[in-house]
């Protein structure tokens, strides 16, 4: 018989990288519950290096201290969507790609959507029931990881600008995984999943990097130790 607090159930969930990890599950927060924020690794392949540049994919996953978790998302744009509300194409980067293996630029010829379809659909995923945190709206608290204080996420941001609609992350929340790893370097990627310059399997490889830096232990400890705190406080009252 179900108790009316939340019910902990046990499954194993194939990742997209293909390896199993037991999986915690637990009843959809309640609103103005405020817990760990929801970590997501965003990769972008562009045509470009600036805010405003053409967006060709967008690839993320959500994580947490032990590795990816949930559905991933990835989607190809179409780029004449992305021309068409005046984001531009840099002729430097299409030199670059043209010097890319063949695999990774054959995503260029395969099914694309629109890109408000696209940025609609990314921020559903973000507030989907693999969302941990929710603040007290009932939205998910989502802090966005990227390779570049620069890139990733400012490219993404002025893109959701063009359309004009909202991002589904505050720039409060924005992450960067290249500060991080940069003090480390004596800790090297682990073994890449997939193939270079495909978006999510990027974001995956840059997930497996990132918990093995200490610092990102440690601030996933912060945050353990943060909630651990907030529920005592909430039996005390």
């Amino acid at each position: 018989m179900l108790e009316n607090q939340t019910t902990q159930n046990y499954e194993m969930n194939k990742n997209y990288a293909g390896q199993f990890r037991e999986t915690e599950i637990t009843l959809p927060p309640q609103p103005h519950t405020i817990m760990r924020p929801t970590h997501c690794m965003l990769d972008l392949e562009t045509l470009g290096t600036r805010p405003g540049s053409v967006i060709t994919s967008i690839g993320a996953t959500k994580f947490d201290e032990r590795g990816t978790y949930g559905t991933p998302f990835y989607m190809r744009i179409d780029m004449q969507s992305c021309v068409d509300v005046g984001m531009f194409i840099d002729t430097e980067t299409i030199k670059w790609w043209m010097k890319q293996s063949d695999e990774a630029r054959s995503e260029f010829q395969k099914k694309s959507v629109e890109l408000s379809y696209a940025l609609t659909q990314f921020g559903i995923w973000c507030d989907n029931e693999d969302a941990k945190a929710r603040n007290e709206h009932n939205c998910a608290v989502v802090h966005l990881w990227g390779n570049g204080a620069n890139f990733d996420n400012v490219i993404l941001k002025a893109a959701y600008d063009a359309v004009g609609m909202q991002a589904p992350w505050k720039f409060y929340n924005d992450r960067c995984y290249r500060t991080l790893k940069a003090m480390y370097p004596h800790i090297k990627m682990p073994k890449r999943v997939g193939m270079h310059h495909n978006a999510l399997d990027d974001a995956i490889s840059q997930v497996n990097h990132l918990i093995l830096l200490p610092c990102f232990q440690k601030l996933c400890s912060a945050e353990n130790q943060a909630e651990m705190d907030r529920l005592q406080g909430e039996l005390l009252l």
